[in-house]
């Protein structure tokens, strides 16, 4: 189990029993209060019980591909590039076209959440943490989260 949040548009946080992992796509810069600091950049990582595998783009930016628990959780902001080298069962994005081309179970928005809603013709939902149990927890209907 763990949770998902955010406190601005280009952070998520996921917290485990273990602690908590905050992703900065702008910066591409992972915080996980670790002693050798902050990570940055593309690379592959396991912190806790999340093993993360950083994805350098085209465009120099990186985007993540978390799993925990056998759920893999995509962390790209607005990328649209390498979208192929992310599976998700929940994104975490504003792009309308990685929804689209990742086809995960949920989506948790980045960006412009009424526009998503709209576009891709989904419900949508607040909450201030997103709990998440199991793969089987997940909606079986994709939806998108707004985090606050």
């Amino acid at each position: 189990m763990f949770e998902l949040e955010s406190k601005s548009p280009d952070e998520i946080t996921i917290i485990t029993k273990k602690g908590a992992i905050k992703f900065n796509v702008a910066d591409a810069v992972i915080d996980a209060g670790l002693a050798v600091g902050k990570i940055t950049g593309p690379g592959e990582f396991e912190i806790g019980e999340a093993t993360i595998r950083g994805v350098a783009t085209e465009s120099g930016k990186t985007i993540y591909d978390v799993e925990i628990g056998g759920i893999h959780v995509g962390i790209i902001g607005g990328c649209e590039e390498n979208l192929d080298d992310i599976v998700a069962d929940i994104l975490c994005t504003s792009s309308i076209r990685a929804v689209r081309e990742v086809e995960p179970k949920l989506v948790i928005s980045m960006g412009n959440v009424d526009g998503m809603v709209t576009e891709l013709k989904l419900s949508a939902r607040t909450e201030k943490k997103l709990k998440v149990k199991s793969l089987d927890s997940l909606p079986t209907v994709k939806e998108v989260v707004a985090l606050c």
